[in-house]
């Protein structure tokens, strides 16, 4: 299995480099050259499978220069209860009838990220050393929230690399600022960044495409490397837990194998849901995808109209990690309904540099119209569907799964499809603790972050994470704050560049 890149169809890279590089050179994501298939009755036999296998039986489909036992290796290092507070790794709790909350944040950070970010340390070191790579590794990240804790989490003293993290200065929950600023380790960097998520992903991206700075990350014996969702090692995990998620639902009697299941995700830069997506393409049998935004709406907007444009007014929001304007994973997307069309990916992604809007063909927004469904709700209406479900189910949810479950009862009423759906379940409410405290209760709270925690605890009946519970009394380490315009001067004199 090679790895082309959507810009330019001739660049091909096995898994380990495509992984080691995480974008390629040009400024294109590597994509699998073919989507292998997943057929029923391989289905059926993972069933019968814990989630560490199910995992390896899945990458051996799309990592094919890793053998076996490094797979393994990944796999059982990533996905234990050293490291996830649930045996099954990835919880599904029925919210109602034929509703299905897939829940991702029992990991170390409380966030989906951790199904990805607990193997991607795993297999960029072994891709390192099958490309026989002698640099250290340097992760740069750009997060909304969730993404730099879990990869933070994740290269905490990993031999070999050394990992900077940006994030909005305001963009982010207290919760949020407070797990990455206080993060432990030897190797890790973290830096506010005055500006949104957006401006970091594209100072992030600026950086890696800087062939200067490349030049002189070489000469250093250092090079960079992503712990985003452009890398393919961060995408690939995610596939794994639709495909699980389906097994295990199957295997419990909730669907007949073969049954179709619609699949809802609340999301900012398309990555989640895009693993859906190529889950389907595999074989799995899924019916709707069904993207969930907040004011942020750009891809609502997009699958509606087939025009992408991200200029439009930028909202802070209750649900922090979804206040995205520009959706990298999008790319992906539209290189394979394009049929592997490099120069129109190139002209697409140009006009989105250049004056933040493009317009696809037709035949694009056709398909884009079949196979998913947009939709978005503001804080209000957000705040609100998590009172009602508190209310009607005793189930506490965070904001951005509120997200979800709000856009999910508009199709419903827009569609009348009542296809048994998956609602992927994205952070614990404890990582915006003041949001839900405030929707459960009708109102503000004037106390402070951990005793809202407290709060929350007692109403939820859910426990508090130790991971969360733990930060109290730790010690912040990081305090930096730069101007967007700074991140290239700011990356150069941390790793002595200059």
């Amino acid at each position: 299995m090679f790895y082309k890149s959507t810009r330019n169809s001739n660049i091909k890279v096995e898994s380990a480099t495509a992984i080691t590089q995480g974008i390629s050179e040009e400024g294109g994501l590597f994509v699998p050259e073919s989507i292998p298939e997943l057929t029923l009755d391989e289905v059926k036999y993972l069933s019968g499978l814990n989630y560490s296998c199910r995992a390896a039986y899945v990458f051996k489909k799309f990592l094919t220069d890793f053998t076996d036992a490094e797979i393994q290796y990944c796999t059982d290092n990533a996905y234990s209860t050293k490291n996830f507070e649930t045996e099954s790794i990835a919880e599904i709790s029925q919210l109602f009838d034929g509703t299905y909350m897939l829940e991702l944040w029992h990991g170390p950070t409380c966030a989906f990220k951790d199904m990805a970010l607990q193997i991607l340390p795993y297999f960029l070191t072994t891709s390192a050393k099958k490309i026989n790579i002698d640099k250290k590794i340097v992760i740069l990240v750009a997060t909304s929230g969730d993404t730099g804790k879990a990869a933070l989490e994740g290269f905490k003293d990993v031999e070999g690399t050394q990992i900077m993290v940006f994030y909005p200065e305001d963009g982010v929950s207290p919760m949020q600022k407070r797990q990455m600023t206080t993060q432990e380790g030897s190797n890790v960097g973290v830096c506010a960044v005055k500006g949104n998520f957006d401006d970091c992903q594209n100072g992030v991206k600026a950086i890696f495409t800087d062939a200067e700075i490349k030049q002189k990350m070489s000469d250093a014996g250092l090079m960079f490397s992503s712990a985003n969702s452009i890398n393919w090692g961060r995408l690939v995990p995610q596939i794994v837990y639709y495909i699980s998620t389906y097994a295990s639902l199957a295997e419990s009697g909730e669907i007949a194998y073969g049954d179709k299941l619609n699949v809802v995700v609340p999301t900012g830069n398309f990555g989640n849901i895009l693993a859906a997506y190529y889950a389907k393409k595999m074989g799995l049998p899924i019916g709707k995808l069904i993207c969930a935004s907040n004011v942020n709406k750009v891809l609502t907007d997009f699958i509606e109209t087939g025009v992408y444009d991200r200029n439009r007014e930028f909202f802070a929001t209750c649900s922090p990690s979804m206040d995205i304007l520009i959706s990298s994973n999008l790319e992906r997307l539209l290189y394979i309904i394009t049929n592997g069309d490099d120069a129109q990916i190139r002209e697409w992604f140009t006009a989105l540099a250049q004056t933040g809007k493009y317009e696809v063909t037709d035949a694009v927004k056709a398909v884009l119209k079949e196979e998913f469904f947009g939709g978005y709700c503001d804080d209000e209406q957000t705040k609100a569907t998590i009172h009602d479900i508190y209310e009607k189910y005793s189930y506490t949810c965070d904001t951005h799964t509120a997200v979800a479950v709000k856009v999910y009862e508009d199709y419903k009423k827009a569609t009348g499809d009542t296809t048994k759906t998956v609602i992927a379940s994205t952070a614990s409410p404890y990582k915006f603790s003041a949001s839900v405290l405030e929707a459960i209760e009708g109102k503000k709270s004037d106390i402070d972050e951990y005793e809202m925690v407290d709060r929350l605890a007692e109403l939820s009946d859910i426990p508090v994470p130790s991971a969360l519970a733990d930060l109290k009394n730790r010690e912040r380490r990081f305090t930096g704050s730069i101007d967007k315009s700074e991140m290239n001067d700011f990356v150069a004199k941390e790793f002595g560049l200059n």
